[in-house]
Parts: C-alpha cells; sequence; structure tokens
C-alpha cells in the first residue's frame, strides 16, 4: 500500500525525534527513536494511515506538568450510510462517468458524512458476482464501466480509492457484498466475462431475468469464500457485509420454488434426512459460520456483519405480521445472532414507529432479546422511502428510540446515503439532534487486540494560545486521537483524524481560562489508550 507521509512539525530549528516516554511517579523521561522490526502479531490492528511521530515543540514544560486526573467519558454510536452501486443506485451515479466524475461523487458523499458526524460508510463493492475493485476472481462491474469485464480508463482501483479517502477523513469503510445474485436484471447482458456465464453450471436463471448461484452447491461456498478472503487479504477494510438476500425472494422467480433440484436430489442419494426447507437453511448457516470464522482467521480486527430483513417469522414478537425470511429466504437470522457468527447485526427495520404490524420498537426489542452473544445490535433504518409525512422527524425519533433501547452500544444504518442527500431537512435534524456531536463507534470487546501504547503529549506557549502536540509508539495501530481540554477545571473533548498531530488551543475562551490538555489514541476498534495529561500555565 502506497503510504501517506506527513509532514512533521518543526519549530526553532529543533529537528530530534522521539517516538514517544514513559511516565513514572508523575514524570516524563523521554526515548530516543530506536531502530527495531516490530514482531508481527495476528491480533494487532494493520494501519489505516501511516503516521509518522511528531516532533516535540520547543518550550515543553518542567516535567512534573504531567499529572493524573478522571477524564469524561467519550461519546459511542455506530452512524453508518448504505452507499449502494448495484443499478447505479447511489455510486457512481451512470455507468459512464469518467474516473475524474467517480472520485468527485465518492468524495462528495465522504465529506457530508464527515461534517455530519458519521463514522461508517458501508460501500456495495460485489452487487452480482462482479467487482467494484481490482479482482482477479470476478469481472469488472457493469455498473462501474458500462461493460462487464471492462476496466475504468484510466486504470484504478475504487475499492482502494474509498479505504484511502473514508480513513484520511476518520470513517470506517465496509465492504458490502451480495453473496449468491450472480447477474442483476439492470446488469446489462450476459457476455463471456459474466460469472453467469463462467459459472453457468452452478448458476440458476430465475423467471424475472436474474441469475442466481445455488447456496446448496459446494463451489458456490467456496467460490464466495474465496472471493471475501482476497478482500480481507489485500484490501485496509474494516469490516465485511452481507445484505438480506440469501436464497432469492420468491417474487424474483414469480412465486415458483427455486429449481434446486439437482444439489436437492444429490443430497437425498447420500442419504440426507432433513426436509427440503431445513436442508436449504442449513446450507445457508453452515456457509454464514464459515465465513465469520474465515474472516477472523486471516485478519481477526476485520468485523462481520449481516442486514437481515426485519422479520424474522411473523408472530416473533407478538402481534408482528409480513414476509418469514426463515421460511422464504431460508435465513435463520435468529440462529446467527444466538450463535454469534456475526460482529454486528442491522435487521432492517425499514416500517414507522406506529406501524401496526411491524412495529419498529417491538422488533426492536425482541431482536435485543435474542442478542445472547452480545454482538453490536445496529438497526437499519429506511430513511430514504418510509412511508410517513415527516420522514425527518421520524427517523429522529427511531435513533433515539433506538438509544433507549441499546443504551451504550446504539447505533443504526441509513437506507441509504440518498435519504441523506435527497431530502433537504434530513441532515440538518440529524445535525442539529442526534449527530450534534462526533462520535467513536462501540468496542467489540469479544475481539482481543494488543492495547496502544499511551501517547506523548507536549505544549509550547505561542503567547495568546497554546501549541498541543502529541507522539506515540507503534503510531501504525492509531485510528483516531481523542484531544481533552480543560477550562476552568471542565474538561471539552474533540475527536480528531489520524493525520492530526497538533493543535493550536486558545488559551481563554468565552472567558474561561485553558488549565490543562491531554491525549488519547484510539484503535481501530474503538479500544483507547491511557491518556497523558499535562497542565497548562
Amino acid at each position: 500500500m502506497k503510504m501517506n507521509i506527513i509532514k512533521l512539525t518543526v519549530l526553532a530549528g529543533v529537528f530530534t525525534l522521539y517516538t514517544g516516554c514513559s511516565v513514572q511517579n508523575n514524570t516524563v523521561k523521554a526515548t530516543p527513536t530506536k531502530t527495531t522490526t516490530p514482531k508481527p502479531n495476528s491480533t494487532t490492528p494493520k494501519p489505516k494511515q501511516p503516521v509518522a511521530v511528531a516532533n516535540p515543540i520547543p518550550g515543553i514544560p518542567a516535567a512534573d506538568d504531567t499529572f493524573r486526573t478522571t477524564l469524561p467519558e467519550i461519546k459511542r454510536e455506530f452512524r453508518g450510510a448504505w452507499i449502494a452501486s448495484v443499478a447505479n443506485i447511489n455510486w457512481p451515479s451512470r455507468n459512464n462517468l469518467t474516473v475524474d466524475q467517480q472520485k468527485a461523487e465518492a468524495i462528495s458523499m465522504l465529506d457530508m458524512l464527515k461534517d455530519n458526524n458519521f463514522n461508517a460508510a458501508i460501500f456495495q463493492i460485489r452487487p452480482s458476482a462482479d467487482a467494484l475493485y481490482t479482482s482477479s476472481i470476478e469481472p469488472w462491474s457493469f455498473f462501474l464501466t458500462g461493460q462487464t469485464g471492462a476496466a475504468p480508463y484510466p486504470n484504478y482501483d475504487p475499492l482502494q480509492f474509498w479505504i484511502e479517502e473514508a480513513h484520511k477523513r476518520g470513517i470506517e469503510l465496509h465492504v458490502w457484498l451480495n453473496p449468491y445474485r450472480a447477474h442483476h436484471s439492470n446488469g446489462g447482458a450476459v457476455n463471456s466475462m459474466s460469472m453467469a456465464s463462467r459459472l453457468s453450471d452452478i448458476v440458476i436463471r430465475l423467471k424475472n431475468g436474474m441469475y442466481w448461484f445455488d447456496p446448496a452447491n459446494r463451489r458456490t461456498q467456496d467460490h464466495v469464500s474465496n472471493v471475501v478472503k482476497d478482500i480481507v487479504k489485500r484490501y485496509d477494510i474494516d469490516a465485511v457485509h452481507f445484505d438480506d438476500y440469501f436464497y432469492p425472494y420468491a417474487t424474483y422467480n414469480r412465486g415458483a420454488d427455486f429449481p434446486d433440484n439437482a444439489t436437492w436430489n444429490e443430497y437425498l442419494r447420500n442419504g440426507g434426512t432433513l426436509s427440503r426447507a431445513d436442508w436449504r437453511r442449513d446450507n445457508v448457516n453452515r456457509f454464514v459460520e464459515r465465513i465469520y470464522k474465515e474472516i477472523h482467521a486471516e485478519k481477526n480486527y476485520v468485523r462481520f456483519g449481516i442486514s437481515p430483513f426485519g422479520i424474522w417469522k411473523p408472530g416473533y414478537p407478538a402481534g408482528i405480521v409480513g414476509s418469514s425470511q426463515y421460511d422464504e429466504l431460508y435465513a435463520d437470522a435468529k440462529l446467527w445472532l444466538n450463535k454469534g457468527w456475526v460482529d454486528y447485526f442491522s435487521p432492517q427495520l425499514y416500517w414507522p414507529i406506529d406501524s401496526k404490524g411491524q412495529g419498529f420498537e417491538a422488533l426492536l426489542n425482541w431482536w435485543k432479546s435474542e442478542n445472547t452473544m452480545n454482538r453490536h445490535l445496529w438497526p437499519g433504518l429506511n430513511t430514504v422511502e418510509i412511508k410517513v409525512s415527516d420522514r425527518p422527524s421520524e427517523i429522529r425519533n427511531q435513533i433515539e428510540i433506538s438509544r433507549q433501547v441499546l443504551k451504550n452500544d446504539a447505533g443504526e444504518i441509513h437506507w441509504s446515503i440518498a435519504g441523506l442527500t435527497k431530502n433537504p431537512g434530513m441532515l440538518p435534524v440529524l445535525k442539529n439532534g442526534p449527530y450534534k456531536e462526533k462520535a467513536l463507534v462501540p468496542k467489540s470487546p469479544w475481539i482481543k487486540t494488543v492495547p496502544l501504547q499511551t501517547p506523548t503529549i507536549y505544549v509550547a506557549d505561542n503567547g495568546s494560545s497554546a501549541q498541543v502536540s502529541w507522539s506515540i509508539k507503534n503510531a501504525s495501530d492509531v485510528f483516531q486521537w481523542v484531544l481533552f481540554t480543560q477550562y476552568n477545571g471542565v474538561w471539552e473533548t474533540e475527536i480528531l483524524t489520524v493525520d492530526t498531530l497538533t493543535k493550536e488551543i486558545p488559551k481563554s475562551k468565552d472567558g474561561r481560562k485553558l488549565n490543562a490538555a491531554a491525549i488519547k489514541a484510539v484503535d481501530r476498534l474503538g479500544n483507547e489508550s491511557d491518556y497523558m495529561a499535562r497542565k497548562i500555565r
């Protein structure tokens, strides 16, 4: 991966570098840089953006200006948005954009998310056995270039671009894949590069024009597994994300049963005893478990999320009516949550709060009751088209209900980013209400990581302001910083991007005097380091 070199702050001709310090009895001992090669550790988060170590600044106060204190809790909430590429729903907006136009659209979306205090983008990179990234396994997507298999010109890697641009803004990048769809009816003609042609013996054409992999076929499972492992191995992603499509919705085949006679009969010939419905569910269950384990075996810190249809079965909880993913999609999503085969779970609760047969709060509480392994439960919200008269107020109220139900592990994903950009009232309601402050993502305590080092904080007197800078050993493990500033004894917090290594702080604000500053590092799973605090005279 190409490294981004961060310019070091050099003041008054000082060029000496320090990599950190140890704190004992409130004294600081600076440690000169040593050239060492760290031992690899599979549980250590890999770098988001490589970070150079900041220069200490002239005028560092005496060592006894460091102190221990009680810092405020940092606000935490997962705030994501789906960005769909299928049928050019969100990005790219057309399949004939130039590369520069594609990049400009991506940057505009990421800037909007950053400016409105979101912290995650769920970006669809494989809508139908195709790729919006460089792949030797599947072809370039029709939705990117207008022809399946045709590379962008000039050639670039969209996924790599999205990762780098998201991370430099402090936004997680989750890659969203549709596991079993082999060709979309809006995806142009099936050509020789399409997986519907290349793997035609395990692909089924449905009556609505789509092509679907047979989930029961071992070759299907192996193929999708290889795709996922390839992405996790080669890209600096934060999570892999599956949507609600497993076996297809019945309407895709105009009500006819899924045509999997070949694999079903093979199962029976080999002594299978499950019913056909249970056999289909078992195919998906084993696949979900496999993907979860394989992702963590490759990179322990990469999370796996699924966004199933919002209703498991009608009647769960009492009074709920509607489609049954258990019986139609053969998706036993409750089991996956019960078993802990996901790191986060985002049921699509796309109905209004007062919906009689699909109550938002009732469904969220039911899914919470099934979250026996305490994984993240972040509902999907229908921000783009929920049927209410005042959509922004409805979404704001759903976020508030989610906070009440989920407490310190709150979060949500908005379907889709168009609901944020095309409704002029949505972003102001969120930014002035529930998203007024930035937030870190909730921690994932079941994922073991190596603790971050404690950063060192430096202060220089600039007259009416103090210049605060910081450094840390193993800087490549840092994803964000949290800067604490104390005015008249009251602490304030600010979440900063990884490449921010210095900050000019006014010595007085609204008649209040600056007393101290402190810094913490945060890794890509939201884990905080210990802090260093320093008094400011």
